[in-house]
């Protein structure tokens, strides 16, 4: 949401226990994050996740999930929030994804991310609630898995024969690959010499993403594309530093001036090629 707000308005749909602070809540508050929707349980405990990262920060292993006060929750959206054009739905229980969906009549767009102990645990439900979404957002070990294709561009057709017009794939330190039904667009990611924390880049990249396209009148392939580069450039400050601390301190300036950084790294002229003709005897 932090990511998405330097595009857009963003409204927060969630549920937080008594262990997050005031001092977290004012984050969203400094990013003018509306937080209406964010149910509180005094009683209860905040959704954790722990990992832990090898020589190879593309990959995270897991160490514990505990759902907590997500265990028991039902969401519950505010006039303002069922009239939203653009939702993301993030990283939950795909029943939750779907209580979520079912309430939203008018969106335009509609984008899902998932993680590997969902599709493990609750493929039918997940699949059924990806049938119901545009885009779905996810990184390619994921896209393997819930395609149970080890090729990754057989795998994004079958995603994509399951409803969705869009799938984004998020690809660590090698960038993002989108595919459409008769299109694919790759970026790199943003070449950085040191990499703190890569824990949270992806939700940083789709609110990169998903805020950027939400500033756009027309949601054709190309704002994806922009989209794409937009949702690399954010989560490449996220790495930078531990949490959010980094893009907590983010100004429009440093943004557009990864962003222009980026279009000059990846441009290139056409070069007309001409295949050489020689004799042989």
């Amino acid at each position: 949401s932090i990511s998405a707000s330097f595009f857009t308005d963003v409204r927060v749909v969630g549920v937080v226990g008594g262990d997050f602070t005031r001092a977290e809540e004012e984050v969203f508050e400094r990013h003018n994050v509306n937080t209406t929707d964010l149910e509180r349980i005094p009683e209860g405990k905040t959704f954790l996740w722990r990992g832990r990262y090898d020589y190879d920060l593309n990959t995270a292993h897991t160490l514990d999930t505990q759902l907590n006060v997500f265990a028991d929750f039902q969401p519950k959206l505010s006039e303002d929030s069922l009239a939203a054009r653009l939702v993301f739905l993030g990283n939950i229980q795909p029943d939750l994804q779907r209580q979520v969906r079912e309430q939203l009549k008018n969106a335009e767009l509609i984008a899902l991310d998932t993680m590997n102990m969902w599709i493990e645990l609750t493929r039918d439900s997940l699949m059924e609630t990806i049938k119901g979404v545009n885009v779905v957002i996810i990184n390619d070990a994921e896209a393997r898995q819930l395609a149970e294709e080890p090729n990754l561009i057989k795998a994004a057709r079958k995603i994509l024969s399951w409803g969705p017009t869009a799938l984004v794939v998020k690809r660590g330190e090698y960038g993002a690959a989108l595919f459409t039904q008769k299109t694919y667009f790759a970026i790199p990611a943003y070449p950085l010499e040191s990499v703190f924390d890569p824990t949270g880049a992806g939700d940083t990249f789709a609110g990169g993403f998903m805020g950027y396209l939400s500033s756009q009148e027309t949601l054709d392939e190309a704002a994806m594309r922009r989209a794409m580069i937009f949702g690399s450039v954010m989560a490449s400050f996220n790495v930078e530093e531990f949490g959010t601390e980094r893009v907590q301190r983010l100004t429009h300036e440093e943004i557009n001036e990864r962003f222009r950084t980026f279009k000059q790294m990846t441009h290139f002229e056409e070069i007309p090629f001409e295949r050489a003709v020689t004799a042989t005897t």
